[in-house]
């Protein structure tokens, strides 16, 4: 998720902890810090721009890792303030806040390597857009009243907060899994053999969502809201670049981009270059993740390091097509 929401969901898990037991202000803000620390690998630099998209949310992001790190940011925190006593509740609350972390992101598309060093898988259950306000601003407002009122009730309001935005992030679950009979069902009936689905909400919103269908030589994009008449999908055929995949899908930064976005990309060429875009970000015909890995025939050597160039759609064209078509009505984004 976005850093404005991990701040708060740190911040709201610290005070939910901590209580009256110190300042709402300290928890809150140690809170925000403990959220923040973990996207703080968004600074390393692995030394090309595919690493650096799959090394995100890797180490930092490690259910392990924040475990362990949790006593020594505990330990700290309470040393600064001359709370010994509440070294426990200090190491709970900010355990808590590092943990949740990458818990909710796993809940986007991106990709969370929680098992590490065990395991780089990257868990994404797709269910939430990384950026929602139906998420977040619960979260905020209830810091925001924990922090202005001096009883009980700012932390009731704070508990609020977190209540209504874990219930938002079930409703997220059953949503995609209702998309997700909807897209199978209008596949089958179409005669379509899909050997890949991925749904997941459109941008800031859990009413639309995006599909992609996956075939051997093919991606199919459609969308499909939860207040649609109809269930049956118009869906858009493009092509995967099946030949280009026969040629380099050994490339090791063909691999781990399909490693990492199970299956859910495609090769392209254009210009005498080669193109590899991750299909789970974005939507036709802008993609955020879409590398340059330069002239195919120096793909062998390596000799060209891959550079990201996200396609940006035109907003005054997206945005009302989003906002339409998320209550149901069917317009052209093409």
């Amino acid at each position: 998720m976005d850093s404005l929401t991990q701040i708060a969901l740190g911040s709201a898990v610290t005070v939910a902890v901590m209580g009256r037991r110190t300042a709402v202000w300290k928890a809150a803000l140690w809170g925000a810090v403990a959220g923040t620390l973990p996207d703080l690998d968004a600074f390393i630099d692995h030394g090309n721009a595919i690493l650096n998209m799959t090394r995100h949310r890797a180490e930092s992001h490690s259910l392990l890792y924040v475990t362990l790190a949790a006593p020594l940011l505990a330990w700290g925190v309470s040393r600064l303030h001359g709370e010994p006593a509440l070294l426990r509740r200090w190491w709970l609350a900010l355990w808590l806040a590092l943990f949740t972390h990458p818990l909710l992101d796993a809940m986007t598309v991106y990709g969370t390597q929680l098992l590490q060093p065990f395991s780089d898988h990257p868990y994404a259950v797709g269910s939430i857009f990384i950026i929602d306000p139906l998420y977040t601003v619960p979260l905020i407002v209830g810091v925001a009243l924990a922090l202005r009122l001096k009883s009980q009730r700012g932390l009731r309001w704070n508990a609020a907060g977190l209540l209504l935005s874990t219930l938002y992030l079930g409703w997220s679950v059953g949503a995609q899994q209702q998309a997700t009979q909807v897209a199978r069902a209008s596949l089958e009936a179409q005669g379509i053999a899909a050997n890949g689905l991925l749904v997941t909400p459109a941008p800031f919103n859990t009413l639309l969502w995006r599909l992609v269908a996956t075939t051997p030589t093919q991606y199919l994009e459609g969308h499909y809201s939860l207040l649609d008449d109809s269930p049956r999908i118009r869906w858009s055929a493009h092509d995967r670049g099946a030949a280009l995949m026969d040629r380099h899908g050994h490339e090791p930064s063909v691999a781990r981009i399909a490693a990492f976005s199970h299956g859910f990309y495609r090769l392209s060429e254009s210009g005498g270059r080669l193109f590899v875009t991750d299909l789970r970000m974005g939507q036709e015909p802008a993609y955020t993740f879409h590398f340059n890995l330069g002239p195919p025939a120096a793909l062998a050597g390596q000799a060209l390091a891959p550079m990201l160039q996200s396609q940006r759609p035109d907003l005054a064209t997206a945005l009302p097509w989003l906002w339409r078509r998320m209550w149901g009505q069917a317009p052209s984004l093409h």
